[in-house]
């Protein structure tokens, strides 16, 4: 990953390079795409865990917007990935929701508004923001913790 350099490094390229200081510090700036963590796992203020093994480079979906997603869903036991019980990959049919208005689990909404169109992560939700004390169908039970790879395809 690439750090933002000081004033003594940015003058001695500027000099050596014969170009003005601001041209130099151009060079530098990093981007959203240079700036991932890519493989580096985050959490976030509600617990929501999140790995991105793929920096996308589109857009960023707003509230509203429709997100058009691949992706799979596993049990998360004992910090592995446990029984799969959904994937839109093997349907062969990409998951579209609307983001930010609560049609998908909160970890989901909180997990994917950060993401870049092209964009591949890993979420790891608690129960707490995914389907709680209820569990889902009797495929998910009471209390589970999700961990989910999704894929950013699109943004409508």
């Amino acid at each position: 990953m690439r750090t933002r350099p000081t004033l003594a490094t940015a003058l001695t390229i500027a000099l050596v390079t014969g170009s003005t200081l601001g041209t130099a510090l151009l060079v530098f700036k990093p981007t959203f795409a240079t700036a991932q963590t890519a493989g580096k796992q985050m959490t976030t203020a509600s617990g929501l865990q999140l790995i991105d093994t793929v920096a996308g480079s589109g857009v960023t979906p707003k509230t509203g917007q429709t997100c058009v997603m691949h992706y799979t869903g596993w049990l998360y036991e004992n910090g592995v990935k446990g029984k799969k019980f959904d994937s839109s990959l093997d349907r062969g049919q990409p998951f579209q929701f609307t983001i930010g208005v609560g049609q998908v689990i909160k970890g989901w909404d909180e997990g994917v508004a950060s993401m870049q169109v092209g964009g591949k992560r890993t979420l790891i939700i608690p129960a707490a923001l995914g389907y709680g004390a209820r569990g889902a169908g009797g495929v998910i039970p009471p209390n589970a913790t999700l961990i989910f790879d999704v894929e950013l395809l699109g943004v409508k």
